[in-house]
Parts: structure tokens; sequence; C-alpha cells
């Protein structure tokens, strides 16, 4: 108890380092971390349960694209209430519902920057293609976790990939020339 204490304020103190130091154009603001008694209700036999049935229904079946699909509606699905959704979420993920719902749709988002058959996209419709209900949300969401815009983590792939695609060719010419 006394040690959930001491890392419930060193995460507290930590977030709000971060949050200090983030940017104010994505409406990044301060959270407060509260400690919620009924965490400590949950045995940790059911939240490893719990924990095993959420990822199957947010990542297995790929729920977190789904702009509607709530800590509400998961609780439904899983005949449970969203305290115990939010407590096994917190504890054994170490963050909220939907900053673990953005994981995963920033994750896609990633690959599909970064993938030849989407470079065509707007990111507005990356943002749509993996569950997020506005643009501005997606860029707040990505720089939150990247700390860039998905915009120059698209241009910093795209360059990397074309540093390797000149490497490669060079190295070839090299084989050839050899022969």
């Amino acid at each position: 108890m006394i040690f959930q204490k001491i890392f419930v304020n060193l995460q507290v103190k930590c977030i709000k380092i971060f949050f200090k130091t983030s940017m104010t154009k994505y409406n990044l603001t301060e959270k407060t971390v509260k400690e919620a008694n009924y965490r400590h209700l949950v045995s940790p036999k059911v939240m490893d349960e719990m924990k095993d049935k959420i990822l199957n229904v947010i990542v297995m079946q790929k729920k977190y694209k789904d702009k509607d699909y709530s800590a509400k509606r998961l609780a439904e699905d899983l005949g449970t209430n969203t305290r115990y959704i939010s407590a096994v979420v917190n504890v054994k993920f170490h963050m909220n519902y939907t900053s673990f719902i953005n994981k995963f749709r920033i994750e896609e988002a990633m690959a599909i920057l970064v993938d030849r058959r989407y470079v065509g996209l707007r990111m507005e419709e990356v943002s749509d293609m993996v569950g997020f209900a506005n643009r501005q949300s997606f860029y707040a969401s990505f720089y939150r976790i990247m700390r860039m815009t998905p915009r120059a983590y698209r241009l910093q792939h795209v360059k990397r990939s074309a540093d390797s695609l000149r490497e490669l060719k060079s190295v070839k010419k090299m084989e050839v020339s050899e022969e």
C-alpha cells in the first residue's frame, strides 16, 4: 500500500513534468492522477482474466478502430461494469481507457503512414481509418505518444526509405562492377 502511494506520487510528478514541456499547440493540458480505492478491491486473478479479455476484444477484434466503442460498451460485452474495466486498464496497462485505445490507434496509424500503398492518403483519412473522431484528436494523441506530428513521422520515414533504396542500388552497382 505504501509502495503504491509512492508510485502514484512518482507518476503524478512525471506526468506534470511531461505536460509542462508538451506543445500547447495540440491542447495538451496537465492531468492529475487520482488514486481510486476500488482498484484494490479487484483480485489479481480476476484482473489477469479481465486483462486477457480486454486485449482480445480491443486488439484481436480491433474494436479500437470503432469511434463509438466506449468503456461502457466494453463492459457490457464482457458482462462487467466500467469501474472494473477502468481498474484493470489502470493497474495492468498503467494508463486510462482512452490512452489505452489511442495507443493501438497510433500504432496502426504509424504502420499506415509508412506503407507505400497508403502514400496518397490525407491525414484526415488516416485518422478516420484508425478510429479517431477528428483530425485534432489524432494529432494530439500522435504527438503525445511519438513526440512528433504524423506528417513529420511520415516524412522522416519516407526519407529513410529513400536513403535505404539509394544504398541498396549503390550496393547492387558495386556488386555488378566487381563481376
